[in-house]
């Protein structure tokens, strides 16, 4: 009962994932090709997490 208002982790890390993802499509189509990678770099770091806390689950 009382987890039932708890924030899943993952689906707040996977939001923010595909936040960052969809900014770095943009910066890539405005042609500044380091921006996306610095960009793409932060979004890995946060998949990374991801699959740290599914491995802690199963």
């Amino acid at each position: 009962m009382f987890g039932l208002f708890k924030k899943d982790k993952v689906k707040e890390l996977q939001k923010h994932y595909q936040k960052l993802m969809e900014e770095a499509m943009h910066i890539q189509r405005n042609g500044d090709i380091k921006g996306y990678a610095l960009k793409v770099a932060e979004a890995e770091e946060i998949m990374k997490k991801i699959e740290e806390i599914q491995q802690q689950k199963a």
